[in-house]
């Protein structure tokens, strides 16, 4: 198993190397995971840049004192894949972030679409936010990223539209196109660049919704005989294309 991976702001060390982690993150290594002298840990800020380093010793509950020699960027993975998630009810909003996270997802965009039943509205929606946002980062830390998906802020349909229109693939699970949809596992994508995927809600994307989203370029795909849920079908889908791209190879 790959070392236990910490958030941090910054890597500025003592002489010789010296970095104490605290706080939050130095209570979790030293009080639950009890890590001890030797043990490798990795130290991360979540946007790519990790140093590997090996414990010293602690200092009382909440204190890991390791040895930091250098700092290393990891380059953002191509292409980069983007799920717009329409919002979902209760917590499976929470289990389709921490799962795409799992597997290899750039970046998530929550969607009001038309038929989510879900509103964030006021205080709510900020709540919501924050917690997709504090799921991703609780699940790259368990998954071993070093850079974590980024979590924007909800999208209209029109904000959507615009990010399609910019992607270099553009697509939108969905099974009734006038045109008639394709399956992604055949579909031809680029090797560098953006793609840029649409999971509708659970009563499925509007018409005037697919529409836009046409007219900005995207092309209706599925991923199989059977039908998943809003909260699986990202999670699917990136798998799939980290397959088909090359990332998981």
């Amino acid at each position: 198993m790959t070392a236990p991976v910490f958030v941090v702001e910054h890597f500025d060390t003592g002489g010789g190397g010296r970095y104490v982690l605290d706080g939050a993150e130095g209570r979790h290594a030293v009080s639950v995971k009890r890590l001890q002298p030797g043990e490798d840990v990795i130290l991360t800020d979540g946007a790519g840049r990790w140093a590997d380093c090996v414990v010293l010793g602690t200092e009382g509950k909440d204190r890991l004192i390791v040895q930091l020699d250098s700092v290393a960027e990891e380059p953002q993975a191509q292409p980069r894949i983007t799920v717009v998630q329409a919002l979902p009810k209760g917590d499976r909003g929470e289990l389709a972030v921490e799962t795409m996270t799992e597997v290899g997802v750039d970046a998530v965009v929550p969607w009001q679409a038309a038929r989510c039943i879900t509103q964030w509205k006021g205080d709510r929606g900020l709540k919501a936010l924050a917690k997709w946002r504090a799921t991703a980062r609780e699940a790259g830390k368990q998954s071993r990223r070093v850079r974590f998906p980024e979590v924007a802020d909800a999208a209209t349909t029109k904000q959507v539209a615009a990010l399609l229109a910019k992607a270099d693939f553009a697509a939108v699970l969905h099974s009734d196109f006038d045109r008639g949809s394709e399956p992604l596992a055949t579909a031809e994508l680029p090797d560098e660049g953006e793609i840029v995927l649409v999971v509708g809600p659970e009563g499925g994307v509007a018409k005037d919704e697919l529409a836009l989203f046409e007219e900005a370029g995207a092309r209706a795909y599925v991923l199989g005989p059977t039908v998943l849920r809003t909260s699986t079908a990202g999670t699917a889908a990136t798998a799939l294309l980290l397959g088909r791209t090359g990332r998981w190879s």
